[in-house]
């Protein structure tokens, strides 16, 4: 009988070692990082990024799985030739490429913008998945005209030979006054129309897909609300949301994406020594 106990023992630690192993086998292709309202503090224009931002720099560079990073809008207070040359020169210091999801803070002079960046709306491929950024501030937080006709032709094109499908914009789209998501606090709902047409017409072209969607917003972490992130799944869509500029809870999100396809997130705190002060983005699912 103790040698048939101890069978069954050491069959268990087998098990659940096997178990743990696979979980952590598969490694990381490739890294990305996002970052909201990367201007910072309400009401100070300062110098090229927050500088909470700024200052972990050395912790992306340090990295070597990360290939970019998307920038979810409100880059600058004011979309000025200077505050613009300013944020040029931080993506040369941080020396990765990086993408722009347009804020409203950004279309101040959106010819300016556009001269300097080309158009606020695009996709592309990276390692087997697509990319997508859109602009909800050509009509007042809705996606539509030719806009939502190219994101149309993307999902029908694209998706059929990739693995994962991620999804950039400044406004949190998702949220309703009567929705789950209405506790959220925004920076702002400036420019946004009465009634919106994500759930209508947008999240149905993703919802039902046979391939994961990440949607990632960020017009949160201006204030010291409790709003500077956010995450919720369901179906086959993650909606994320991050931001900075609070000083308390200010953060970006690395997001992993593993060889087996996978996806996993890594909250990243900017006050302070420790990164990990946040803990896990996942923790903070909404009920």
């Amino acid at each position: 009988m103790k040698y048939l106990v101890l069978f069954l023992v050491l069959a268990l630690f087998s098990c659940n070692k096997d178990e743990s192993d696979t979980s952590e086998e598969s490694p990381i292709r490739y890294s990305f990082f996002i970052a909201g309202h990367t201007y910072g503090s309400p009401g100070i224009d300062n110098e090229g990024f927050h500088p909470a931002f700024k200052n972990k720099f050395d912790l992306i560079q340090n990295d070597g799985h990360i290939d970019f990073g998307v920038l979810t809008g409100d880059i600058v207070i004011t979309g000025t030739e200077q505050n613009w040359n300013d944020i040029d020169s931080d993506i040369i210091d941080l020396g990765l490429p990086v993408y722009f999801a347009a804020g409203n803070h950004d279309m101040t002079d959106r010819a300016l913008f556009e001269s300097r960046y080309g158009q606020t709306y695009y996709s592309f491929t990276h390692q087997s998945d697509l990319i997508i950024v859109l602009d909800p501030n050509i009509d007042e937080w809705n996606i539509s005209g030719d806009q939502l006709q190219f994101l149309q032709s993307v999902l029908n094109d694209e998706v059929q030979n990739i693995n994962n499908i991620f999804v950039f914009f400044h406004q949190l789209l998702w949220w309703e006054p009567d929705n789950i998501y209405q506790n959220v606090a925004l920076n702002s709902f400036a420019g946004r129309a009465d009634t919106i047409n994500f759930w209508g017409e947008i999240e149905p072209l993703f919802n039902g897909l046979s391939k994961p969607v990440h949607m990632f917003a960020g017009d949160v972490g201006a204030f010291n609300t409790g709003s500077e992130f956010m995450y919720d799944q369901y179906d086959n869509i993650t909606l994320i949301a991050s931001g900075m500029g609070g000083n308390v809870r200010d953060n970006i999100i690395i997001i992993d994406v593993h060889e087996d396809a996978s996806v996993s997130y890594r909250l990243i705190a900017l006050n302070g020594s420790n990164h990990n002060a946040l803990g896990e983005l996942m923790d903070y699912e909404l009920p």
